[in-house]
């Protein structure tokens, strides 16, 4: 996958960027290290995380750093890297590019395949006598097969034992090293042997043959594999849409003439056309017409959605029934589908901590590898075939015995093996069935693959931190207000209070307060001003000044007014009565929100509002209590309303946090963590940001804000409570991916190593041959993203 991309963001601080670099070259785990290790080596560089699979860099660095500078210093390294630049993934040709680079290094993979396959059979013909069959003279000839191992190395092989060797040099020894240099200790061995048959070596050249055979075959299924477990952000990548048809009179959306221009080249307030059957091109407002749209890309929802004027469109989008004329209100990379490209691409280069061990492993394997070579060949060459002398009649079977007298070079192949010889095949066997391509892919195939599914289902998981965070959670914390409920109340009642008395329903009151909140944007407030807008006109305010958590103060018409909640008023120094506080009361025990208004210093009356659940609501609690998950309520509002909404869930008294101010959410949560509890916050709203940040792992609405977004670490794009559960669902299955891929990557090392070693030799006879520890390795690989693949099928 070659993109070619810098992407470039400000921190908080806006004394760092981020730059993604494409890296080329890397073969397994020990790669990943050599080339994190390289980019940390520029002391501008705060950090650097390497994705395997996707062969991306993502570097943390101080604002300044030159991007074209740690490519270069890459390339030299060995790693052919180029910066990547955002406009260019807008490009059709770009990714066009793409798909036609993939194309070819498959066809490469298929064509070294063929060599191998074809150089494999020819010299497996050459054991057809001891199979029984008919032997082929030719076939038997050890030349030709001295001439099949060099065409082997120099044609399928070279390329790994080139690219082994640079490695070895630069000090940075690869898998590739590995192989390399098992294939040629077996062909140097066997070279001898021919050319020197007083020694009384065995010729093995079908060792090589049959070795990088299986190593190119395991590495074209593993880049199949691979390929398989990007698709998912691909297709994500093909919803871009590329053009736009711009207007100049939204008014007139079948006659008007229209312009195609990039879709990347729209800006804010263009009107643009979409006739059906197109995508839409950016995020926008409905301003003429009336369509359904296929909105399954980013919600998941079969059904089309119905959209006329006045609603929200997204890019990326299909316009199925109807011509209709949009104002644009996000392009580029604002729109809702680049946020999300975004996301799924820097989920998927963030690594979980469990990584961290294998990362580790990986940065000093090799070298530990060639040690174990080493160490193997030292002790039975000088120790192993004199302790245990039968050892070196293993393998030899009768029939090779009697074979040997009559086959044409028969002096070529002893009967009985030197301890040279099988020292150095228990040392080749060591430094091929050591797999650090497994360690590489065991994270992020699955990230890849875990996160690819999330976003076809409308769930963005931003990478495997947070999957190892989802699979220690125990407590699901939920805001009341437009999360649980619809976040759509409505008033029930409007009680004004003049001279410490409860009077009959007054419009004037419902008027004061909706004229204080006109600039206020939460849904109490919309749904204040909804029912006063029922009345006559709202008198003109002024002076606003919101307190988040409390309330709002604003001029109405010359006076001072306040609407909040009590604790607000209190604070302003308004009395609120006894008769007030008890009707109060009353109003939370039937589950309404009650808001106080006051006006000169002075109570005024009180506005009852109710909200009610969302449908899945009840459903989503009793799924996450029987995950074994405790479920609670956090909400500003008043204790007898939250009561009122647990009765409903099912919740007890103890799983109600109420009364608490914005930025007293974040302080309970960190209480409650510091008792060692693991804590998720589901929120939608601004101030629910704090405590999404400071949560374990934040999990926002799409349908929130965009600040809640940012500060959470799973996005549900739908408005569905269900894929809260979902989302949990999806990051333990994946998060056990990534245990089940590191768990048989460790094993086949630990259980390969000493057996390739020979320690079951003396006892048993069994020896692993190199062409066996090549099979090994290369299944190792392909297991485990097979094993991650599982994962599509499983939601599929």
């Amino acid at each position: 996958m070659q993109l070619v991309q810098k992407t470039t963001t400000e921190s908080v601080t806006q004394s760092t960027e981020i730059i993604t670099l494409d890296v080329h070259g890397m073969k397994c785990a020990g790669c990943v290290k050599v080339v994190e290790r390289q980019l940390k080596q520029n002391p501008q560089v705060i950090s650097a995380c390497v994705n395997l699979v996707t062969e991306v860099a993502v570097v943390d660095c101080t604002t300044g750093v030159d991007a074209t500078e740690l490519a270069t210093n890459l390339t030299a390294a060995g790693f052919p890297t180029q910066p990547r630049y955002a406009h260019t993934l807008d490009s059709a040709d770009e990714t066009t590019d793409i798909q036609s680079q993939h194309r070819r290094e498959m066809q490469s993979a298929f064509k070294q395949l063929i060599v191998a396959a074809v150089l494999l059979v020819l010299s497996s013909l050459g054991h057809f006598s001891e199979w029984g069959m008919p032997a082929v003279p030719i076939l038997h000839n050890i030349w030709l097969h001295c001439g099949l191992a060099t065409a082997t190395l120099l044609i399928p092989g070279r390329l790994i034992i080139v690219d082994g060797w640079r490695g070895l040099r630069r000090n940075a020894p690869n898998m590739n090293t590995l192989v390399g240099l098992g294939t040629l200790t077996a062909y140097t061995a066997s070279l001898i042997a021919l050319l020197f048959p007083q020694l009384g070596w065995e010729c093995f050249f079908d060792e090589p043959v049959m070795l990088l055979g299986f190593i190119l075959l395991g590495r074209t299924l593993e880049q199949q594999a691979r390929g398989r477990a990007a698709a998912a952000f691909k297709e994500l990548l093909a919803l871009q849409p590329q053009v736009a048809r711009l207007i100049a009179d939204p008014n007139k959306v079948a006659s008007a003439e229209s312009v195609e221009i990039p879709a990347d080249c729209v800006r804010v307030g263009e009107w643009l056309r979409v006739l059906p059957g197109e995508k839409i091109p950016v995020d926008g407002e409905v301003v003429a017409g009336k369509t359904t749209v296929d909105e399954s890309m980013l919600t998941g929802e079969s059904m089309p959605a119905l959209k006329q004027v006045g609603d929200l469109v997204t890019a990326g989008t299909i316009n199925q029934s109807g011509a209709i004329a949009l104002q644009a209100t996000r392009t580029g990379k604002n729109t809702t589908l680049a946020q999300i490209v975004a996301l799924v691409e820097a989920a998927q280069t963030r690594k979980a901590p469990v990584q961290k061990l294998a990362d580790t492993v990986a940065g000093y394997f090799t070298y530990g590898v060639l040690t174990a070579a080493a160490l193997t060949f030292v002790f039975w060459y000088f120790f192993g075939t004199h302790i245990w002398t039968e050892v070196l009649s293993v393998g030899i079977t009768p029939s090779q015995h009697a074979s040997l007298h009559t086959q044409h070079l028969a002096h070529h192949s002893p009967t009985i093996q030197t301890p040279l010889l099988l020292s150095l095949k228990l040392a080749i066997a060591v430094m091929v069935v050591a797999c650090p391509c497994a360690l590489g892919l065991a994270t992020p195939t699955a990230i890849l693959v875990g996160t690819g599914v999330g976003a076809e289902k409308g769930l963005l998981i931003k990478g495997g931190d947070v999957l190892e965070r989802v699979h220690q959670l125990d407590t699901i914390i939920f805001d009341k207000t437009g999360t649980l409920t619809t976040g759509h109340p409505t008033v029930t009642d409007c009680i004004p209070v003049v001279e410490d008395q409860v009077l009959a329903e007054s419009p004037s009151l419902l008027q004061l307060a909706a004229a204080a909140e006109s600039s206020n944007l939460h849904p109490l407030a919309t749904a204040i001003q909804q029912a006063a807008q029922q009345q006559t006109p709202l008198p003109d305010a002024q002076d606003f000044y919101l307190e988040p958590g409390l309330g709002i103060s604003a001029l109405v018409a010359g006076r001072l007014v306040l609407v909040g909640n009590q604790e607000w008023l209190t604070q302003q120094g308004v009395l609120i009565s006894d008769r007030a506080t008890k009707v109060s009361k009353s109003l939370a025990l039937e589950g309404k929100t009650v808001v106080y208004v006051a006006a000169d210093g002075h109570l005024r009356g009180l506005i009852a509002l109710t909200d009610t659940l969302k449908p899945d609501a009840v459903e989503t609690v009793n799924s996450l209590r029987q995950m074994n998950l405790r479920v609670m309520i956090l909400t500003g509002d008043r204790h007898e309303v939250a009561s009122a909404i647990a009765q409903q869930l099912g919740l007890g008294s103890n799983d109600i946090l109420a009364g608490v101010r914005p930025a007293g959410k974040a302080l309970i949560i960190e209480q409650l963590q510091s008792q060692s509890h693991r804590l998720a916050m589901v929120g939608d709203g601004i101030n629910d940001a704090p405590a999404l940040s400071q949560a374990d792992v934040g999990i926002s609405l799409q349908t929130g804000s965009d600040v809640a977004m940012e500060t959470s670490q799973i996005v549900l794009m739908r408005n569905h409570l269900t894929d809260v559960v979902a989302a949990i669902q999806l990051s333990r299955a994946t998060f056990n991916k990534i245990r089940q891929n590191l768990f048989w990557a460790f094993a086949y090392n630990i259980l390969g190593i000493p057996i390739a070693a020979g320690v079951l030799l003396p006892s048993t006879g069994f020896v692993l041959s190199p062409v066996a520890a090549g099979a090994l390795m290369a299944f190792s690989s392909v297991s485990v993203v097979t094993n991650s693949l599982l994962l599509r099928r499983r939601y599929h």
